[in-house]
């Protein structure tokens, strides 16, 4: 299964909420704490199309976008084929 690459800050319901939703589909992933690192907020941006906004959820080399585009997937069987296509 890929690895998935999540960007959070210290105080984010919505990061804690994408992060259970991977580890219970027992997807590995990268945790990005944008909190205080202007370089890493400005880097997670230019990735993510701009967005400014945590989390931000990327699968391979797709971005998903936030933790409502994440559970939206899920819910519409669409993450499943999205992480082993990845």
């Amino acid at each position: 299964m890929p690895s998935a690459v999540i960007y959070t800050t210290i105080a984010c319901g919505y990061c804690v909420r994408a992060k259970r939703l991977l580890k219970d589909k027992q997807v590995p992933f990268d945790e990005v704490d944008v909190s205080y690192d202007a370089q890493k907020r400005s880097a997670m941006m230019e990735k993510a199309g701009g967005r400014v906004t945590v989390p931000q959820i990327f699968v391979g080399d797709t971005h998903v976008g936030g933790y409502e585009e994440l559970y939206d997937l899920e819910r519409s069987g669409k993450l499943d084929p999205l992480l082993s296509a990845a």
